[in-house]
């Protein structure tokens, strides 16, 4: 009977089905006023802005892919009081794209998709709340149930109208957000791949990937991705929802902006900066990382006060072409008060901590009637914030993310390759270096000294803006920590959401998958890896028994290969499978020297002889696999059956190795040859 309820709700609900009775593309045009059920095997094709509105519950189950005709402007809504369950698993996550997206999936496989320069194919997923919010607007809503005029202490009968929904309005209140309960339940995420959306409404009216407005704690969201968005990857307004396992890559503005009074916490993130098309940064180039905006008016209540442990921030520092691209590792605004802790900020374009000191909408920023100064909040402990006016009745129950150290903080963190004329100024001036903190500041630009274990990008791509800002795009990235990020000094609480995780970033330490494999786009664009093949030995540590030729041991990094002439050791990795059956492990090549020759090498038996600037480990008898040409970043592939041409057969362990052209080699040997690290994998 409950199945037959369920498929009666999607047909009131202004569903059309089409297809077999197991599978078939389901066309949603009208808005879901019932509980409804999208059952997995079917794809759910969006015609219009739709919302989940009077009280009803939409769930999706795993696998279910969201698919919008492409520039339709199909999108999702879930209004206050109404509860949304996208139940996706690491096996079978939950998509929602355009059908541009979806012609690019070999077999009908997410994981076998291409990446695309594209965005704003159709809209997003948003969910609001009724959890606190500041917003110092007056609303037309044409409703005698809900008041027009916001006050600047906490307020129940505080609203806002959510950014990129405007059907209706004014005296539509699907659109609004906001209210009075903290532990507000709009339901629950796990598993959710949000890839190509970010509608453009009108100018500063977009669609983000995910659009949180005064979400609750009740609400339960982990594993989340935003591929390529024309705006915002993350962006939530007041409330208190905690976040866990998120990854942004190239979307086109903020990666993850928070306004309003925003007092959740967040843990496990992954922020990739780039482009998503070649519009103006902001609109398709990448701007800040992290944007975090108090309050509107910066004197009102709530204002944003949130502790984020365990981020992995890339930037975008092109240095090749003029402007560069990527603004703030991390952007303040208006008092806001953010705790960063456990965490990488790499490349980033312009400042690790960018003052902006208020949002440019006629906020007032840091100190406004009253408030706490820029200076001030960052040698304020959390629990001393000198009474205010506008103060709620209960400040330690109303703000219950921080639990220790200052207002505003980044400790415990590594910063690696920021090069911009003034990236830590503004960082140094309110003590981000202190030796208290705890923070390592690289002053190398090597590989070998990165706190993350491999990073490579492409060509750089230009953008709209005269004189053009450029973007030098991540195409393959292994986050998981190194050197001084492998060991933190302390670790986030156990206190039912953080997990204590004695590291810095967002991975843990250690081979096999990330919690990215299996379920991302970029995991199925190839820009990470599900997990590597292979375990690694004879590598250019000192430690090793057979020590690097010339001195050229690379002491910091561990699965290197022997130092070349560019200062770090080249790095062999398998990727695919060691099935004899399906035949499709490929070896990479990465840090040689560009545009040389390299040899792909497999041995039967273990040696370990020192040979010209490296070391070579695949002993007798060895078969030549082949020989490939390094790219211009000193990457190159295996192109072969390494089964067929290795003669590999169930049970068996090989060895893998390759040997590179480097010219001017180590002096004084000078023989202008080197080595990766090996690879031991045993075949299945």
């Amino acid at each position: 009977m409950k199945s037959f309820i369920q498929a009666a709700s999607v047909v009131t609900a202004g569903v059309v089905l089409a297809g077999s009775a197991n599978a078939a593309e389901v066309l949603v045009n009208s808005d879901i006023t019932v509980d409804t059920t999208w059952t997995a095997g079917n794809t759910y094709n969006l015609q219009q802005q739709i919302y989940v509105t009077s009280g009803a519950t939409l769930t999706i189950e795993a696998g279910v892919h969201v698919i919008s005709d492409t520039n339709v402007g199909g999108s999702l809504a879930v209004t206050r009081g109404c509860q949304i369950h996208v139940q996706g698993t690491q096996a079978d996550p939950v998509i929602m794209t355009s059908k541009a997206d979806e012609a690019t999936w070999v077999g009908g496989d997410p994981q076998q998709g291409t990446w695309r320069e594209g965005a704003n194919e159709w809209g997003n997923l948003t969910i609001c709340g009724q959890g606190y919010i500041s917003e110092n607007v007056n609303l037309p809503i044409g409703d005698p149930n809900y008041p027009t005029l916001n006050t600047p202490a906490p307020n129940a009968a505080n609203y806002g109208v959510m950014e990129g929904l405007t059907e209706g309005f004014p005296g539509d209140t699907r659109v609004l957000y906001g209210g009075g309960n903290d532990d507000d339940d709009s339901g629950s995420i796990s598993y959710l791949s949000l890839r190509y959306g970010g509608k453009v409404i009108g100018l500063n009216n977009e669609l983000n990937g995910l659009s949180l407005g005064a979400i609750g704690r009740g609400t339960d969201i982990h594993h989340v991705e935003i591929m390529n968005n024309v705006d915002d990857g993350i962006e939530i307004w007041g409330g208190t929802v905690n976040l866990k396992y998120f990854s942004i890559w190239n979307v086109g503005d903020d990666s993850f902006d928070v306004d309003q009074g925003w007092r959740g916490k967040a843990q496990f993130g992954l922020i990739v900066q780039g482009y998503s098309v070649r519009a103006k940064q902001g609109s398709g180039f990448g701007d800040n990382g992290f944007e975090t905006d108090g309050a509107e008016d910066s004197d009102w209540q709530p204002v944003t006060t949130t502790t984020l442990y365990n981020m992995t921030f890339v930037g975008n520092n092109d240095t090749d072409a003029p402007g560069g691209s990527g603004d703030g590792a991390t952007a303040w605004r208006d008092n806001a008060r953010v705790q960063y802790r456990n965490s990488i900020f790499m490349d980033c374009g312009e400042k690790v901590v960018r003052d902006d000191g208020d949002d440019g909408d006629g906020a007032s920023g840091y100190g406004h009637n009253g408030t706490l100064d820029w200076a001030t909040t960052w040698a304020t402990a959390y629990n001393a914030v000198p009474a205010h006016a506008n103060d709620p009745a209960n400040p330690a129950l109303f703000y219950t993310a921080q639990t220790s150290g200052n207002l505003a903080e980044i400790t415990d963190s590594v910063f690696y390759r920021n090069q911009h004329s003034s990236a830590y100024s503004a960082a140094t001036a309110v003590g981000v270096f202190n030796a208290a903190n705890n923070n390592v500041l690289i002053g190398s630009v090597l590989p070998d000294d990165a706190p993350i274990a491999r990073i490579e990008r492409g060509a750089t791509v230009l953008n709209t803006e005269v004189p053009p800002k450029g973007c030098d795009p991540v195409i393959y990235l292994d986050p998981r920590p190194r050197n001084e990020a492998v060991t933190s000094v302390g670790m986030a609480p156990n206190d039912g959401f953080f997990t204590p995780a004695n590291y810095r970033g967002a991975f843990a330490p250690g081979g096999g998958a990330t919690w990215l494999a299996g379920w991302t786009a970029s995991d199925g664009f190839g820009f990470t890896s599900s997990s590597d093949v292979g375990t690694p030995f004879c590598t250019g540590d000192a430690s090793d028994a057979v020590l690097c030729q010339c001195g050229n041991e690379s002491d910091l990094n561990a699965g290197e290969g022997c130092k070349n002439s560019l200062g770090y050791g080249a790095i062999l990795t398998g990727s695919g499978s060691n099935s004899v059956a399906n035949d499709d492990l490929v070896l990479t090549l990465t840090q040689a020297r560009a545009n040389q020759p390299c040899l792909f090498i497999q041995g039967q038996n273990l040696t370990a002889i020192a040979f010209k600037d490296g070391k070579l480990c695949t002993g007798n008898p060895t078969e030549r696999m082949g020989i490939e040409f390094l790219d211009a970043t000193g990457s190159a592939s295996t192109t072969f059956s390494i089964v067929t041409e290795g003669n590999v057969n169930v049970g068996q362990t090989r060895y893998y190795q390759t040997w590179y052209r480097d010219p001017g080699g180590v002096s004084p040997c000078g023989t202008g040859s080197n080595f990766s690290q090996a690879l031991e994998i045993t075949w299945n």
